[in-house]
């Protein structure tokens, strides 16, 4: 039964659903990326490389890929072992042949890789010609994975990165509004104040203290002017052009 609990529990992280605002302490912004994803997944046919895979959480949402690889990055800020990282990336050279896929996906990576650009040619590479690249990237976001966690993107700043790897950006989106953003970072503190190393207290403490906000939060931003110069992150969909 502690199994099933710590699996639902795992769940909630990437997809969050109405339970999960009593457990998630980043419902708000984990569910405003989710739904941009979902939006976006349609786009990617036929085998794609999840760059930055972790434990594949969005693998599910493709379900028109024919072969779907993920490889990961190994380094002492992350532990891999309850992951699914199909290949390692020494961070120099992708392990696979030029044209290997049809499309790549790479979500919340960016700005735990040193050489962004580097980064970004090695995945035009095993791209085939007009294949696709689907990326999010966090604008606020606390902290994490110290101390690889190198840098915070604008819309411009990726879709200028991609421009300059031999990209099309095809289309953009940014998820989250002033006001998500202002009551995420309010709950990120109570988190990073109130949270211990036993889960089933965290839970106590969402329940209590997180909660309440995150309600407020969904039920009032639906009617507030929106202001997206703030906001929690970007998502980019574009297409190899060049080498």
């Amino acid at each position: 039964m502690l199994k099933t609990f710590h699996s639902f529990y795992l769940k909630q992280r990437f997809f969050p659903n109405w339970i999960s605002v009593l457990i998630n302490p980043f419902f708000i912004t984990r569910r405003a990326m989710l739904k941009k994803i979902c939006l976006f997944t349609p786009e990617l046919t036929g085998s794609i490389l999840d760059f930055g895979c972790g434990a594949k959480p969005y693998k599910e949402l493709f379900t028109q890929s024919t072969r779907y690889i993920g490889v990961d990055l190994e380094n002492e800020a992350h532990d891999h072992s309850n992951e699914d990282v199909d290949v390692y990336y020494d961070g120099i050279t992708l392990p696979f042949e030029d044209g290997s896929f049809q499309n790549v996906f790479c979500s919340e990576v960016l700005e735990h890789v040193p050489n962004i650009h580097h980064s970004l040619h090695e995945m035009n590479r095993v791209l085939e010609m007009n294949g696709k690249i689907l990326i999010t990237v966090p604008f606020v976001f606390p902290e994490h994975e110290m101390p690889f966690d190198y840098r915070r993107l604008t819309l411009i700043g990726i879709t200028q990165a991609l421009k300059e790897s031999g990209f099309e950006v095809i289309k953009t989106e940014k998820f989250g509004s002033f006001f998500q953003v202002i009551h995420q970072l309010i709950i990120m503190y109570i988190h990073d104040l109130l949270y211990t190393k036993n889960k089933y207290l965290n839970l106590l403490i969402n329940a209590l203290f997180i909660c309440p906000i995150t309600i407020f939060a969904i039920i009032v931003n639906p009617f507030i002017i929106k202001n997206r110069s703030l906001y929690f992150g970007n998502i980019v969909l574009a297409k190899k052009i060049s080498l």
